[in-house]
């Protein structure tokens, strides 16, 4: 059979796709994309447009930067220990800073100092709603003045926070303290949609950090004189008192020698202290109490010298340029944002698409082979339905159906006449106009060749009705003339035309007519057969079984592989040669597809 020589002849791909069909190439990513370009690129352009609005619709926000620098406290000892416990102390440290820098006490010194909590620009920076937007953008389109709405449900709400804890709060969310990498430097930023007060805000952030410090250590001195003048009070009542007694003693005592064999006075005791041990306790309180003085006197002196172990080193001044939002980030983030929407909803349509979409999966998912590809944009003329190749003999069009029908020529069975059916799933115009232009491409090149069309819905008679010269159909060994059957030759084409005029038992669609109607077509060496589509029913592709091969015209992005492959199925119950599927594009990008292969492409051998 033609279909066994046609498989044989075509065993050898001629696409050099040697890869398995199971990985996905670069043609098919390539393919991808350009199908679903478009409605990539708008999702992109709604990602922008997205952004665009959520520029106009943010509040400019501003951020002042200062910088202040620690000095490090170790103890003289740790400097010449190991590096990881210098290390780990320093961390904690610095640790300890940041949170200072983040409490609430600098954060209210910062606000008594700049009176904030009465600030009205000292707002709230947490974002606008959606509605607040939308009314932003109505009063940005429309001219007027924006009015902020009330206060937020939660901040309505929460009555029992004071305005300095309000402010407090809001001050928390807009600092920003960040370690300088592992120096001992110290960022603070702090954000206000006003950039002046944002400076201020930082500035007095960093100058009470060091006040507070400043205190802190004043304060610590203060209460250190404060003990100490304590200490010197009861260190010098105790030196008094205990040099009392040693002078009391000293005036009172006998200092004559006893004899041993004299028996000690009623009145002495033999526990009571010397004189020397009341003279040791005078003498060691009397030091106590010149240590105390010494350390006093040190205290006092050093008071007023007391520095703080941090200083500001890069002070804030007012910023020129908004902070956030950053034009140019949120665009790129939002045409990315859209770019991967995009992409992702291109990914959903592709895998829920059924239809036709590529080469491949006429073989993966049909058993079938691709004859060809080929645009088909241009022919909704009607002189596109047999003129294209004529007219336009270089087209991608043209040039594709010349591919088919060099492959065509493989499923030549040595008969004197070939007969070839043209079918497709759906009903469309790009099946009659396979059919018309490829019995113009075989009349062309010198070749007697008939169009019969059998398909009521087709616009091939409807087209080709202009004055043609009527050729009566000669008689072939006594065989009958076909039943009202008026061959019409087709200018400039050159092929002759037959119409099924006949509806009913006189019909050629019935098998028997269509037979007796081959059988007084010696004459022609091709007959192109424009079949009708398999949606109005299996009825009309009856006559298969009598051609030498069926072309099936599938429409990529519109014939739905199921429909074609019940198409397949009903051929091959009725035993009809498929010569394979014509893919027809839509696209314009699959022209330089279609030339490229069809001017590369080798011609096959039949085994």
């Amino acid at each position: 059979m033609l279909e066994r020589q046609w498989a044989a002849a075509t065993a050898r791909d001629w696409r050099g796709s040697g890869g398995s069909a199971e990985f996905v190439n670069l043609s098919d990513i390539l393919s991808f994309f350009s199908r679903y370009i478009v409605s990539i690129l708008l999702c992109a352009l709604v990602g922008v447009v997205g952004a665009s609005l959520y520029l106009a619709t943010s509040d400019r926000i501003f951020t002042a930067r200062t910088q202040i620098l620690i000095e490090p406290k170790l103890p003289q000892f740790m400097q010449q220990q190991m590096v990881e416990v210098h290390l780990s102390l320093d961390t904690a440290q610095i640790e300890s800073q940041l949170a200072l820098l983040r409490s609430q006490k600098i954060a209210m010194m910062v606000i008594d100092e700049l009176d904030l909590a009465r600030n009205p620009a000292f707002v709230d920076m947490g974002g606008l709603r959606l509605g607040e937007r939308l009314e932003k953008l109505r009063s940005l389109i429309t001219g007027t003045p924006y009015r902020p709405g009330p206060a937020r449900v939660d901040e309505a709400q929460d009555e029992a926070l004071t305005p300095q804890q309000k402010a407090a709060e809001v001050f928390a969310g807009n600092l920003d303290v960040q370690r300088v990498g592992v120096s001992y430097a110290i960022d603070i930023h702090f954000k206000s949609q006003d950039p002046a007060l944002a400076a201020r805000i930082a500035n007095a952030t960093a100058d009470a950090f060091v006040r507070e410090q400043m205190e802190n250590r004043a304060a610590s001195a203060r209460e250190g004189v404060a003990w100490l003048e304590k200490r010197i009070d009861e260190a010098g009542a105790q030196m008094n008192k205990a040099t009392q007694v040693a002078q009391e003693f000293r005036a009172t005592y006998d200092y004559r020698v006893d004899r041993p064999d004299e028996a000690p006075t009623g009145d002495a005791r033999a526990d009571a202290p010397t004189l020397e041990q009341l003279e040791v306790a005078a003498e060691t309180y009397r030091k106590m109490y010149e240590s105390l003085l010494a350390a006093y006197t040190s205290a006092v002196n050093q008071q007023p010298f007391l520095i703080a172990n941090s200083r500001v080193i890069t002070p804030a001044v007012q910023p020129m340029v908004q902070s956030h939002p950053r034009k140019r980030l949120t665009l790129i983030f939002g045409a990315f944002a859209g770019l991967m929407l995009g992409v992702g909803v291109a990914f959903v349509r592709h895998s829920l698409d059924r239809t036709l979409r590529s080469p491949r999966q006429i073989g993966e998912e049909l058993g079938l082979v691709c004859t060809g590809e080929l645009p088909h944009s241009g022919l909704r003329k009607a002189a596109g339905l047999c003129e294209e190749v004529i007219r336009h003999p270089h087209s991608p069009f043209s040039m594709g159906l010349r591919g088919a029908r060099a492959v065509i020529s493989l499923a030549d069975s040595g008969k004197p006449r070939l007969c070839i059916g043209v079918t497709a799933a759906l009903p469309g115009q790009v099946k009659s106009a396979v059919a018309g232009n490829l019995a113009a491409l075989y009349a062309t090149s010198g070749v007697q060749t008939l169009l019969i069309d059998l398909d009521t819905q087709s616009t091939l008679t409807k087209a080709l009705q202009s004055p043609l010269s009527s050729i009566e159909p000669t008689r072939q060994n006594g065989g009958a003339h076909p039943p009202a059957a008026a061959v019409r030759t087709v200018s400039p084409a050159g092929f002759d035309f037959m119409a099924n005029e006949e509806r009913g038992t006189g019909s050629l669609a019935l098998p028997a007519n269509m037979q007796d109607l081959l059988g007084t077509l010696d004459r022609y060496k091709v007959i192109v057969v424009d079949l009708p589509a398999y949606e109005h029913g299996a009825d009309g592709l009856l006559v298969c079984p009598l051609l030498d091969g069926v072309m099936v015209v599938a429409e990529s992005g519109s014939t739905p592989l199921d429909s074609l492959a019940d198409l397949a199925r009903t051929l091959r119950i009725a035993n009809a040669p498929i010569l394979g599927v014509l893919l027809a594009h839509r696209r314009r990008l699959a022209r330089l597809r279609v030339r490229r292969r069809s001017s590369g492409r080798p011609a096959p051998r039949p085994a």
